[in-house]
């Protein structure tokens, strides 16, 4: 037995021959590979996806290590994508990883090529850009599964499926479907998300990136885009929730399913 053949064996006693080829045929795009994308991306190569895009722009941060999976007090300062990318290759060294330090944006979008695609990942933070990709992916022929805000939440049974116009009870989805409505933006086709109804609030004091406090070591010069040597989001946001670690995953785990699940309910 080859090593891909047994790395998969398990998988395709479930599901079978044929639609084990399915899922290695498929082209997975995820845009984000925080807390959410990371442990989407990994599940993805797990399950036997063989062509899988990761885009994100970010180097590993120390307050990433609670609840990403590619940080570790060893990547700290690291591209997120390479590093995330070298530990899906140890996973599955035949897959076709591509990784892109890049962002997702409205003057960005024609560099992804996202009708090349069966499937389509939203786990990004920004909300412009998020509305954006939403209106890209949804006039495509690829599926789009959306993660919505998995901070301020500690309850995994509040965690939950629908239909983007349905998702109940969670601030973001309610902000975007306002502002989808406001700026007439074009939603094609209906999509699955991932979210819960649950929301926290902060009790602790918020000590985030691109103050002072800032525990990420200063990086002067290294590989990749230059604008992005030294580029975090944390500075950029008007204001920094809390977060577990187990919440986050099960977001990115779910949505992993939701696209091994449809390749499986495939005719």
């Amino acid at each position: 037995m080859g090593i891909e053949k047994g790395i998969f064996q398990r998988t395709e006693l479930l599901i079978g021959k044929s639609k084990m080829d399915k899922v290695r045929e498929k082209r997975v795009i995820i845009f984000g590979i925080g807390g959410v994308g990371s442990w989407c991306a990994e599940s993805l190569i797990r399950s036997g996806i063989q062509h899988l895009t990761i885009v994100d722009s970010d180097r590993v941060c120390v307050t990433n290590i609670n609840r990403q999976l590619l940080a570790t007090t060893k990547t700290v300062g690291m591209v997120k994508t390479e590093v995330l990318k070298e530990r899906l290759l140890e996973i599955n060294p035949k897959a076709n990883i591509n990784a892109l330090q890049m962002i997702y944006s409205q003057e960005t979008h024609d560099s992804f090529g996202l009708d090349d695609y069966d499937f389509i990942v939203d786990a990004i933070d920004s909300f412009s850009n998020k509305i954006h990709l939403i209106h890209k992916a949804t006039q495509t022929k690829a599926v789009l599964f959306s993660s919505m805000g998995a901070a301020l939440k500690m309850d995994p049974t509040r965690i939950k499926v629908s239909e983007f116009w349905n998702v109940d009870g969670c601030p973001l989805g309610a902000a975007l479907r306002k502002r989808i409505r406001q700026s007439k933006t074009v939603v094609s086709k209906k999509f699955m998300c991932v979210y819960s109804d649950e929301l926290l609030e902060n009790a602790g004091e918020n000590a985030s990136c691109g103050t002072d406090k800032c525990l990420c070591p200063k990086i002067l010069n290294g590989p990749g885009n230059p604008e992005l040597v030294n580029h975090e989001w944390c500075s950029l946001k008007a204001q920094v929730n809390g977060t577990t670690s187990h919440i986050p995953a099960i977001f990115g785990l779910t949505i992993a399913g939701l696209v091994t699940q449809s390749i499986y309910n495939e005719a």
